[in-house]
Order: C-alpha cells, then structure tokens, then sequence
C-alpha cells in the first residue's frame, strides 16, 4: 500500500515506456499522463498533462542509444515538473549513460559521467536512484542524494531456481571481481577471475584465469554487455582452460556495433539480461532471457516516497 505522504505519481520517458508501466502497476498507481513530442525543427516538446502541484514525482527514463536524446527528454521532463510545482522529483534512471567517462585515463578528456550529474541536479532533481553503476565513485559525483541498486537479488532468484551443477561464478576482468565475488557467496559457490591485459582502447588481450573452472559449468559476470569483445574472449579462453557450459548474466543490456552476432558465435548456454534497456532487437530475443527489475524498482520507489529505510535493497 501507498502511504499518505504527498501524492506519489510515475511518469516515464519514451526510452521507459514499458518499464514504467510495470513499475506503475507493482505500486498500483496510474501511470502519469506526459505528451513527448518534436518541434518541426526537431527540439523536444514536453507536456505534463497531470497536475503535480505538491506531488512526490518520480521520472523513470534510461540514458541508452540515442543517448544524447534520451538524456536531454529527461532533463526538459524535470523541468516541466518543476516549474509545474511539484513538491519532490526522483530521477530513476534505470541505466545511467555516460558511466565509463567516469575519470581521466589520458591528458585533455572529459570527466563525462560528473558532468551529466550536473545537469540532472541543475534541472532540479532532488534525488536519484539508479541501478548497477558502471563505476560506483559516480554516486559521489551527485551532491543531492542517490540511491544505487544492484540487479543481483533478481539474477540469483533466477540462477537459483536453474540449479547449475559444479558451478563456479567468474569475472571477465579485474574490474568485476567484486560484483562476481557477491554473486559466487550468494549462490555458495567458487570464483575466478579472468586476467587480462589491454593493448588498445578496442583491443584486449587475454592473459590466463586466476581459479579452477576445469570441468566446471561458469556463470560469467558482469555490469553490462556493450560490444561483447570482453565476454567472447572469456569465453574461449575459459572452454581451453576445460570448462563445460558457459552462462552469462549482465544488468545492462546495450548490445552495440555486432554484439548479437559475437554471442551467437560465443555458443553460451544461457545469455540473462535485465529490461534497465529494452531489446528490441528480434534476433536477440530468440536467445537472450530477459528478466524484469521493476519489482525492485517498485519496492524501491514505494520505501522512498514513505520514507523507509531502503539499504536492505542495496545487497
């Protein structure tokens, strides 16, 4: 049940169409009534067709492909609310674009990532809550207050009712050894780490795998699948290290450039993956298991608007 404080009300973008409508009927609210249209000349027009006055609003709205037009609906989105006086605006965004621009890795580069929590705070946001950060020092980059979820609690449910025997959690990268490490003590089971070395910013060279996955079913983890270079090289260097099948699970499904062709030819035995990004490429859905996160976002957004505690939601 909706507590009493405020009036809770769920508006989406159009890159969060279908998730906010399951996140609507998880809190058994309405769905908020938004025209997003263009200009003739292209520029994004928005209408709040609801009255907000007073209202606890929160915006659920991904910053995926097109990026820079996804991002820039929600900033106009948070404007109208605010000038239409709502009382409170939580930006959801289920996947947070411009995450890997998250520091200077070379001289004369942005810092992207604080650069877009920037503009989420200066459109008059006063929370935001997102899910699986591709860096977790982005949280700090916000300074009004961020609630970061994890998608793990949804993967295990479903990894757990698979009942994978002899089964051994790894990490693609040095990187992803602390998400793989919360998965293999959940599911009581070993890990291992695939050590790589880069050699380019396109190019990565496998080096060996730190752990035994010999005659073992793997579950490779990670925080998104953008290119699928890293996942693929994984995996064929775990099948010559002697494992059995290879499961993949990831939160963010951004499957660029010919990401679906290298899973295909990577022969995984299950690729799990999480609506944060609709697919809506029909070749993928033939083998790509999508689970819904919008009970935890519900949950989430519910506990916030009745100012419950939510960390039990961060494990």
């Amino acid at each position: 049940m909706i507590g009493l404080r405020n009036r809770l009300q769920v508006f989406s973008g159009n890159a969060s169409r279908d998730l906010g409508r399951k996140v609507c009927a998880k809190l058994g609210v309405k769905v908020g009534d938004i025209s997003v249209s263009r200009f003739p000349d292209g520029e994004i027009d928005v209408k709040i067709n609801d009255d907000v006055r007073g209202a606890d609003v929160f915006v659920i709205q991904s910053t995926f492909t097109p990026t820079n037009e996804n991002l820039m609906e929600l900033l106009i989105i948070i404007d109208c609310l605010r000038r239409a006086s709502a009382e409170r605006i939580t930006a959801v965004l289920p996947y947070f674009g411009y995450a890997r621009q998250d520091r200077k890795a070379e001289g004369r580069v942005p810092i992207t990532a604080k650069l877009v929590a920037n503009l989420i705070k200066t459109a008059g946001v006063d929370r935001v809550l997102t899910i699986d950060l591709h860096a977790a020092q982005i949280q700090g980059f916000f300074d009004i207050p961020l609630d970061h979820l994890y998608a793990a609690p949804v993967m295990i449910d479903y990894l757990k009712r698979l009942n994978i025997p002899n089964l051994v959690v790894v990490s693609p990268d040095v990187g992803g050894i602390k998400m793989a490490r919360s998965y293999a003590k959940k599911l009581n089971v070993d890990l291992a780490v695939v050590d790589k070395r880069r050699i380019g910013s396109k190019q990565t060279e496998v080096m060996h795998i730190i752990g035994n996955v010999n005659g073992k079913n793997v579950l490779l983890v990670d925080d998104m699948i953008s290119t699928a270079t890293t996942l693929s090289e994984a995996a064929q260097v775990l099948r010559e290290k002697g494992a059995k099948n290879i499961y993949v699970c990831a939160t963010h499904a951004i499957l660029c450039a010919n990401a679906v062709e290298k899973i295909t030819r990577a022969r995984f035995k299950e690729v799990i993956l999480t609506d944060t990004i609709p697919l809506h490429n029909s070749k993928a859905k033939q083998f790509i298991k999508i689970l819904s996160i919008a009970d935890l976002l519900g949950e989430t957004i519910r506990r916030i608007h009745n100012s419950e505690s939510v960390s039990s939601l961060f494990i």
